[in-house]
């Protein structure tokens, strides 16, 4: 908090704060044009695989067990290497996105490496229970684009609703993890387990990576604009 009091606020919102016709941190606005609306849906399915992989692969570990033939898995460890994972990759997005000049292209490597990482997993790669620990890390260090992915949402809209479109960006997605888990319990009872989850996965990874290759690149954008 004494570090958020120190932050000076942006030159460019300071000159927007004045002008009273134009709207500022209406978060209705987003649905009232669009292509604002395709934005912020196409932002949320970018931040979608990174919960698929902690709520689902990492949380549920202990249910996978058995369909891969280890005798226990810790859901907590799993979280844990997770997020190993995310951390690193948290920093690693950041500097592929500049030696590639573009956020996109960082984002859509790193969505393939995970899904390499989920295919080993679910398909022998994960035969005793550090293994599997392992590929909790894999899977989160290629889902660790998750700065990289709030700075892409902020990056698409204009300073007058950027703040409110990077802050509830996230929390959408964080509140769509219920509903993977519905389907992914959905699908158990006649597919098993890790059928049901590539099920969820493969539609959850099909909008991120559509996501992805369809949004604005933002890379080097000047983000002196309005809505």
């Amino acid at each position: 908090l004494l570090l958020r009091i120190g932050v000076i606020e942006s030159g460019m919102f300071k000159d927007i704060e004045k002008k009273h016709d134009v709207s500022k941190g209406n978060f209705f606005s987003l649905f009232t044009s669009g292509k604002r609306l395709a934005k912020y849906l196409k932002c949320i399915a970018i931040g979608l695989p990174t919960w698929f992989c902690v709520g689902i692969l990492a949380v549920m570990g202990n249910q996978f067990a058995p369909s891969l033939g280890i005798e226990s898995i810790q859901p907590g460890k799993a979280i844990m290497w997770a997020y190993v994972g995310i951390s690193v990759g948290d920093f690693a997005s950041g500097f592929l996105s500049h030696a590639l000049h573009s956020r996109k292209k960082a984002i859509f490597y790193m969505m393939l490496f995970t899904v390499v990482g989920i295919v080993l997993m679910l398909f022998g790669g994960a035969k005793t229970e550090n293994m599997y620990y392992f590929f909790c890390a894999w899977l989160g260090l290629g889902t660790g684009y998750w700065a990289m992915f709030v700075t892409v949402a902020a990056e698409q809209f204009g300073t007058n609703i950027r703040s409110t479109a990077t802050t509830t960006v996230p929390n959408m997605v964080r509140g769509l993890v219920p509903v993977m888990l519905l389907g992914f319990d959905f699908f158990k009872p006649s597919n098993g387990v890790i059928t049901s989850a590539i099920i969820v996965g493969v539609i959850v990874f099909a909008l991120g990576i559509y996501s992805t290759l369809t949004i604005d690149e933002t890379h080097g954008r000047d983000l002196d604009f309005i809505e």
